[in-house]
């Protein structure tokens, strides 16, 4: 089965993952089966036994990880260009914002300042989501607006 990690203790030697059905199921160091240590956010791969994972490794077809806050800051910094949108993988999307923004330039810069208040705008709600909610809405479910 295949999950991401939502948490991971060093102290505690022990976390929770997580699965694409919502499930979660606790962990503990023993069951890791990689040599640098777990972290937040890792895909892995695990059988499930009752309500817990064992035999975790990470996943070979692990995707990268997406981080709110770098998101977060391409909307605040470049976000008119739509970076924000190419980097969490909305190809449309940032093609949208690229073509506004370069079209909006011509009558009076209208379309550049909206496009970047909409860049703006999506910052503040990158920025201000938990990182799981952030990592549930635009990575996995890939909501690409607002």
């Amino acid at each position: 089965m295949k999950g991401r990690i939502l948490s991971y203790s060093i102290q505690e030697n022990s976390g929770v993952i997580t699965c694409d059905d919502d499930n979660r199921y606790s962990f503990v160091g023993s069951e890791w089966n990689e040599t640098e240590a777990p972290r937040r956010g890792d895909y892995v791969d695990f059988e499930p036994h009752e309500n817990k994972a064992v035999q975790i490794y990470r996943a070979l077809d692990a995707k990268p990880r997406k981080e709110k806050i770098v998101a977060g800051l391409f909307a605040f910094l470049l976000g008119g260009l739509g970076v924000h949108k190419f980097y969490l993988g909305y190809k449309t999307a940032g093609i949208i914002h690229l073509l506004i923004f370069f079209i909006g330039i011509l009558p009076v810069f209208i379309g550049t300042v909206i496009i970047s208040l909409i860049a703006i705008i999506e910052g503040i709600i990158y920025l201000t989501k938990s990182d799981e909610e952030f990592e549930r809405t635009y990575v996995i479910n890939k909501k690409e607006w607002f």
